[in-house]
């Protein structure tokens, strides 16, 4: 009853038109589980897919989509991070919706290292590689990262929150690309993975007025790297890493 309840859930974000497989949609330059994410992000924003509703398992949804348990389990794993959906011990999956009220994910890397400790890895790298990219961006990656920033602001608007953190992570790894400091770049790359997930942690939780302040941020950063100031540059970046931790709960300096 739950995968026909899926289905009709499908049939009413894609209209009249008939239900198509993921591989069918699925634009080939975008990794699938980025895709699926997304048709999902549709349903839940479209109302086709309502707040408290309870998704199939896994290997339905996997079956339904035509793609691998792995992709799906990655393209989940990224909805919860973002507070779209929450998974319950012994219950199953179920639409958060977009609404007020949400709590951040658990932290999946938390055998590893700790949140803070991620953050307070970030305030350093990136603090360094604005300030070791100063000067190197070309008018085009500027006119790039003012652009990427704009499409933050609309993605926010538009409730299109993995747009709005695929924005991000862009604008950050364009600036970690012009590093001059090699070794400095080739760290921020061994630990992409944890650093950019603090990019995602905190969207649950952050407010019409946060992410009004951190889009001024990002807008203070590019300034600050157009008029190639380093110094400026790396007090930006790391303004903005710390004030991006204190909306996750984290006091870092």
């Amino acid at each position: 009853m739950m995968l026909i309840a899926f289905r009709r859930a499908k049939r009413r974000q894609n209209g009249t038109r008939a239900v198509r497989t993921m591989k069918d949609t699925m634009i080939t330059r975008t990794p699938v589980p980025q895709s699926i994410a997304r048709k999902l992000q549709e349903m839940i924003l479209s109302g086709a897919l309502k707040s408290g509703e309870k998704i199939p398992s896994q290997r339905e949804m996997s079956e339904e989509f035509g793609v691998s348990r792995a992709s799906l389990r990655e393209a989940l794993l990224t909805l919860e991070t973002i507070g779209l959906i929450k998974t319950e011990a012994g219950r199953g999956t179920f639409v958060v919706g977009t609404g007020s009220g949400k709590t951040m994910s658990d932290w999946k890397f938390a055998e590893e290292h700790s949140l803070q400790e991620v953050f307070e890895t970030r305030l350093v790298l990136e603090g360094e590689i604005a300030a070791h990219a100063a000067g190197r961006l070309s008018e085009d990656d500027l006119d790039r990262l003012s652009q990427l920033t704009d499409l933050m602001e609309q993605a926010w608007s538009n409730r299109d929150f993995l747009s709005n953190v695929d924005a991000d992570l862009e604008f950050h790894d364009l600036i970690a690309r012009r590093c001059r400091n090699r070794m400095i770049a080739g760290l921020y790359d061994q630990v992409r993975k944890l650093l950019t997930e603090t990019q995602r942690q905190p969207i649950p939780i952050t407010d019409p007025l946060r992410m009004r302040a951190s889009l001024a941020e990002h807008r203070v950063i590019v300034a600050e790297l157009r008029k190639g100031d380093a110094e400026a540059a790396r007090t930006a970046m790391r303004s903005h890493v710390a004030n991006t931790a204190l909306c996750a709960g984290f006091e870092i300096v």
